[in-house]
């Protein structure tokens, strides 16, 4: 099977990357089921790179119906370590302004019934989560975005709300009042997934709409979003471009280890089941209570 070190996410409006060379379809099964397409591996400027149109192509799959550990499984299986998404979303600041773009820092977790862990069934994990994006790779895709002209914002909070209906002007109002920056549908549990996988993980939110906060623009609709995504899903396209050759070949974040103190299951009690689905994820910390 072809390898990848970089994985690519693309959100709604970006279903394939521009520009990739040599390119593999790659069609996946995971323990988790099939992921929501197959995956394309391509070179983009001379680095491998895995790409995963999260809805699937012709955008086939809700928020809520999205098979996220199959997805993480899946570039995981491929070896990927860095994943870049790219998520659209609505702002609650006035200079968070319809066409910018966002690195965010942190999530809110407002999402309802879907699957956020790998673990349980036997075995506990409990990963660092403080920091839910990693820095690394988030300075990474800010520096690139200046570079390429973005009118870019190097940090923010992110609130995931369950979808796929847009917020009402209560929730909006509210979750502006908390301080926070962005919301969409898609970046949990993505990003809880892809720690839990050892992979670093970063977003470009593109900003659509201001989300229905603001009692003098008129309600979401998605016409309003499709109309200014164009715009951001090329700017992304570029960003990711000049970000791919830029990350770092040896890993010095956390985020690399983060299950070496995670794992708080005696390996003895862990069901034989559980470690053979989760070898990928877990074998290299097993092997020695297995010896």
């Amino acid at each position: 099977m072809p390898q990848a070190k970089i994985g690519v996410i693309g959100g709604t409006g970006l279903y394939d990357i521009e520009g990739l060379a040599d390119i593999e379809e790659v069609d996946i099964d995971t323990p988790f089921g099939k992921p929501s397409d197959t995956i394309t591996i391509g070179k983009l400027e001379g680095m491998k790179v895995a790409f995963l149109p999260r809805h699937g192509k012709g955008h086939r799959i809700s928020p809520s119906e999205l098979p996220v550990r199959a997805n993480i499984y899946a570039l995981k299986s491929l070896g990927v370590e860095h994943i870049i998404a790219v998520c659209l979303a609505g702002s609650f600041k006035q200079e968070i302004k319809p066409g910018h773009l966002v690195i965010p820092d942190q999530l809110i977790d407002r999402t309802k019934g879907r699957v956020n862990s790998f673990f349980g069934k036997g075995i506990v994990a409990h990963i660092a989560f403080a920091d839910p994006f990693c820095p690394t790779l988030c300075q990474v895709l800010y520096k690139s975005a200046k570079e390429v002209g973005a009118s870019i914002h190097p940090k923010g909070t992110f609130v995931v709300m369950e979808g796929p209906a847009f917020s009402t002007r209560a929730e909006s109002r509210l979750y502006r009042s908390w301080g926070a920056d962005l919301i969409g549908m898609t970046a949990l549990p993505e990003a809880k997934l892809a720690r839990e996988a050892e992979i670093c993980y970063a977003i470009i939110g593109c900003v659509t709409d201001y989300d229905s906060w603001m009692e003098r623009s008129e309600p979401v609709t998605i016409d309003v979003v499709l109309n200014t995504q164009h715009q951001n899903i090329d700017t992304a396209r570029k960003i990711i471009k000049l970000a791919v050759s830029r990350i770092p070949e040896k890993r010095t974040c956390a985020c690399a280890t983060v299950l070496q103190a995670a794992i708080v299951t005696d390996p003895e009690l862990i069901p034989a089941e559980q470690k053979k689905k989760l070898d990928l994820l877990i074998g290299k910390y097993l092997s020695k209570g297995d010896s």
